[in-house]
């Protein structure tokens, strides 16, 4: 009897993985408009939020196999309509994402070239980029897995060069920031506040490794190790970029959408030189990569839900071909396609941080009951096998389940809530909390409909 072929998935293969997979390079400048205090966030949040986030995702992934994620795992807790309202919230923020990314195109090739594009114009690309994400979904991943190594590669020398760049300013010129211990020290105002979330979002979606459980020498050591490696290694590259974007810009003159091609541009010397270019291409073809990695997994959650009878059916439709999850492939075109439609007529100049925000809001909404889940199953279904078990005694469990929860709930507060009336305030913050309305409420038309039979 011949000896059945060695797994060959190592930790090396699930840390890069995850890199792949959550270091978004659009995140950078958003980060950066922190400030100095986004050290301290850094730090804290690694510790508060994605070592228990980690930890949780780690055993619930490796003890509920299957394409439904979050959905099954609040399912198996909460029933259906909890996991309808969680597939909602981690489908819908996917075509809002797809809009913000879309809206930096014109942006940048407007920054590159000096001149401003007309309404016609930028929309026409903004689609564009909208239909070609959609269509290259219609395919299998592995199709596409040249795409998303190329946009991972990418990232990682946008990372290096903005950094080294950054370095090589500080040294020569000086920086924009000036670096002292109180500057480092976290500040509670709204505005950097309503960054955090920021920080949250480019923790989440470590539990996609999960899914090569069974390719694994060692999953129960291997699972957490790397998300715990990959989230240390991408907090690096992230801190890496928004040092070379401090040195470059001051903290509250960055642009959430440019801010990275424009501090190349400082950090330079150059508007249009051949760094500036290839930073600036790099950085968008990255924005396909990102779409091309994300949408798989949120595709197929929101057609295994469909399925279920707690998503509508348009979400069901597969190619036959494939397989794959097209009806949601096309549900996202038409979802950010009106976004855009709608996104001149809003009167937030910021459109870029509208969407991206209302995404965060989305996104975060769907991870919230994900914790409160992991208590719950340790006590319903305390008989399934855990390959990974976290460890711990049931006081410590609610605590570890209890700070991630409690991080998530305040960032959607500072970054949905205008907790003041001024004009500023309420311009930049009320369409993200009419926006998270809206989607909430027709989330719950959804669930609360009678379900397919």
């Amino acid at each position: 009897m011949s000896e059945a072929p060695k797994k060959k998935f190592r930790l090396i293969d699930a840390i890069m993985t995850v890199i792949c997979v959550v270091f978004v390079a659009e995140a950078a400048a958003p980060v950066a408009a922190i400030g100095n205090s986004q050290y301290f966030w850094w730090i804290f949040l690694l510790i508060t939020f994605l070592l228990p986030y980690g930890l949780i995702s780690s055993e619930l992934g490796t003890t509920y196999e299957g394409d439904g994620g979050l959905y099954d795992w609040v399912s198996k807790a909460f029933g259906n309509k909890w996991g309808g309202r969680v597939s909602w919230y981690y489908w819908i923020n996917f075509p809002l994402w797809m809009a913000s990314l879309a809206l930096m195109f014109p942006n940048i090739i407007s920054l590159l070239t000096g001149t401003e594009m007309g309404l016609v114009p930028s929309l026409l690309i903004e689609l564009a980029f909208v239909w070609i994400i959609v269509l290259i979904s219609f395919n299998s991943i592995c199709d596409s897995a040249w795409i998303l190594n190329g946009a991972a590669a990418i990232k990682i020398l946008i990372a290096i060069t903005l950094g080294v760049l950054g370095i090589y300013g500080a040294v020569t010129h000086g920086v924009a920031n000036e670096y002292t211990l109180s500057s480092m020290l976290p500040k509670f105002d709204l505005n950097s506040l309503s960054y955090i979330s920021v920080i949250l979002f480019n923790c989440l979606g470590f539990e996609v490794v999960c899914t090569f459980a069974g390719d694994m020498e060692n999953p129960k050591k291997q699972i957490p190790q790397s998300i715990i490696a990959g989230g240390l290694v991408i907090a690096a590259i992230y801190i890496f970029m928004a040092f070379g974007i401090g040195v470059a810009i001051p903290s509250d003159q960055i642009s959430t959408s440019t801010g990275l091609v424009a501090s190349v541009q400082i950090l330079t010397g150059s508007t249009r030189g051949v760094i500036v270019i290839a930073v600036a291409i790099g950085f968008l073809l990255t924005l396909f990569g990102n779409m091309i990695s994300w949408s798989l997994g949120v595709n197929n959650v929101a057609a295994y839900s469909a399925e279920n009878g707690d998503m509508p059916g348009v979400f069901k439709i597969r190619s036959k071909k494939t397989n794959m999850p097209i009806g949601a492939a096309i549900m996202n075109g038409l979802v950010a396609s009106l976004v855009l439609i709608i996104a001149p007529f809003m009167p937030n100049e910021d459109l870029f941080w509208s969407f991206f925000a209302l995404n965060l809001v989305m996104f975060l909404l769907s991870y919230l009951p994900v914790f409160p889940a992991f208590i719950r199953l340790r006590k319903t279904d305390a008989d399934t096998e855990r390959p990974f078990r976290v460890p711990g005694s049931p006081l410590f469990l609610k605590i570890l389940a209890g700070l991630p929860m409690l991080l998530i709930v305040i960032a959607l507060i500072f970054t949905a809530i205008p907790l003041s009336f001024d004009t500023e305030t309420l311009t930049s913050k009320l369409p993200i909390t009419i926006g998270a309305v809206i989607f909430i409420i027709i989330g719950e038309v959804i669930v609360n409909r009678k379900r397919d039979k």
